[in-house]
Order: C-alpha cells, then structure tokens, then sequence
C-alpha cells in the first residue's frame, strides 16, 4: 500500500474514532460533522475490510483489529505531528518550545539538572519536560521514541537508534553502616551471599550481566523504580546496592550507608542521548543534541581509581 494513495487525514480520523468509539463524539474532536465521520468510518473499513466499532447493545466496542490499531495509531499521528512542527531554522533566545526527555531519576539528578540550568540562561522560552521512562522501553523502544524528543541511557541496553555520547561513570556498592558482615573492602562472596536492593529489572543492566558472567547471580530482595531511594532500603539492613558513582557521591550523607568499590573491574557506564530518526535534520532538535553533549562534556570527571574506604565512623551523622 502506497502512502500516496491514502488520504492522511483519515489517520486524525482513525484515532478519534478509536479512543472515543463514539461517532458523534470522534468528530466533534477533529472538526467534522456526524455525516461526516461516519463517512470516514465507513472508508476506513473498507480500507482495512473490518468493522473496527462493532456495536454492542446500546455502545461501541472496538473489534480485534481496532484494539491492535489503538496503540499504533496514537503512535503514528504522534509521529505525523513532530514530522510536521519540523523548523529549518531554530533561535534559541527567542524561540517557545518544549522538549520531552524520558529518563530516570539518576540522569535528572546527574546530568538533567545541569542541562536545565542551561537551557534556562541559553533559551528562557523553551522548556523541558523529563518523563520517567518505563519497564517496557527494551521491547518498545522505536514506540517510545517516536512519542519524545530523547531517552536518557545507557550503551549496553539498547541499540539500532541515533545517539549523542554524554559522560561516563563509574560503579560503586552501598552497604549499611550498621552491616558488620561486611568488613573495609567487599568481596565476591559478599555479593553472592548477601540481599540486594535494585534499580527496576536488573538484569537489563550491562553492569548486572557483568555479575552473571563472573558467576553471581545477585539475590535481589527489594526493587524500585528510583535509583535515588536505594540508600534509604539499604539503611539499617543487610541488603547491598549497586549504583552509580556520581549519584552515590551526590547522595552521601542522605542516609547511614558506606559507599564501597566493587570487588571486581566494574564496566564504566556510558551515558548517552537516543533519539528517533525523525528528529536529525530538526534544527530545534539539533540544538538539544549539541546542548546536551556539551553539557555532558563539561560535568566534572567521575572520580578515577579507587574509591576511598569509608568507615563507619566518617559516614556517622555529626
């Protein structure tokens, strides 16, 4: 099927008919009369030779095909709209925008504050709006794309989209100030004997596969969708915690945890910006990406080589 036999708008159509199930409804949404939209709808089944609404008693419900078109559709007139709100040209000091960035709670603390500030001083009218990225983004990844302007990850989890490198960090392990089974420096035994607090799924992490391949298979006893909250679970247990340098060292003090080196050579993580191929010759788009690497470049180093020891008594409140 070739686009240029298809009238697009029958897309605007599509979606409102989907979402709303309603006819009078679908058309109040996009413009259009009842006769209107109901001679869209009925277009549309020919196109696709399905009823899409089959009614059922005194309503609508959408039939296999239009459960399955939902989704995509809601996804293909997202992507229609970034295609069309495209600029040549973008002046920053000037320009009314927003971009939408999915991430995590690290990359915000970490890196997102700083590109917020500027962002501010470089563009007071464009905005930024960090959404946290879901479980879901290794398997729907081009869907997820095609609905913001970046996703903040990274390398090692997924691939196959443009990306801006960013920083790198580094790896270290919480453990609780009140957890003797664990002496000055960890060792392999500690992470195969001892429970672990985690960031989502983690075996989705490089680090994580890191593990497996040294023979731990890490005993995970609670998980979250904060990396920010891991001192508080660890705090006062004997679960352990693998996070990033820079947040844990931006987070000391929050909580009565010791901040370890791993027993091994931790992989570095390297952070970097994905974005839809849609958006590479978007001059706004372009901006963000120069904007965010620069950004990157210039956050102080993670700290090289080991990290220092941190006995009980310098991580003790007072």
């Amino acid at each position: 099927m070739s686009l240029s036999s298809l009238d697009l708008n029958l897309v605007l159509s599509l979606r409102a008919l989907l979402e709303e199930r309603n006819v009078t409804r679908a058309g109040q949404r996009v413009g259009l009369s009842q006769p209107a939209m109901s001679a869209a709808l009925a277009r549309l089944r020919r196109h696709f030779d399905d009823e899409l609404l089959s009614r059922v008693g005194g309503q609508y419900e959408l039939t296999a095909l239009g459960r399955a078109l939902l989704d995509r559709t809601a996804t293909a007139c997202d992507l229609l709209e970034r295609v069309f709100s495209s600029r040549a040209e973008f002046v920053p000091g000037s320009e009314e925008h927003e971009f939408t960035l999915l991430t995590s709670d690290y990359a915000i603390a970490v890196f997102g504050a700083e590109l917020a500030r500027t962002v501010h001083a470089q563009a007071p009218g464009v905005r930024l709006r960090f959404q946290h990225m879901p479980t879901s983004v290794t398997e729907e990844t081009a869907t997820l794309l095609s609905t913001a302007d970046g996703l903040l990850m990274p390398h090692g989890v997924i691939s196959g989209f443009p990306a801006v490198e960013l920083f790198t960090d580094r790896w270290a392990f919480l453990v609780a100030e009140t957890n003797d089974e664990v002496g000055d420096r960890l060792t392999m035994e500690d992470l195969a004997r001892l429970p672990w607090v985690t960031y989502q799924r983690t075996y989705d992490a490089p680090a994580a596969r890191q593990l497996s391949m040294l023979g731990v298979d890490p005993h995970v006893e609670v998980s979250a969708d904060s990396f920010q909250v891991l001192p508080f679970l660890v705090a006062g247990t004997r679960r352990i915690a693998l996070v990033q340098q820079r947040l844990a060292e931006l987070l000391r003090g929050v909580a009565p945890v010791r901040i370890m080196e791993p027993p091994y050579e931790a992989v570095p993580l390297q952070e970097a910006m994905w974005w839809h191929p849609v958006h590479t010759q978007d001059a706004a788009h372009i901006w963000l990406r120069e904007t965010a690497a620069r950004v990157g470049a210039e956050l102080a180093p993670s700290a090289p080589g080991r990290i220092a020891p941190a006995t009980k008594t310098e991580q003790s409140p007072g």
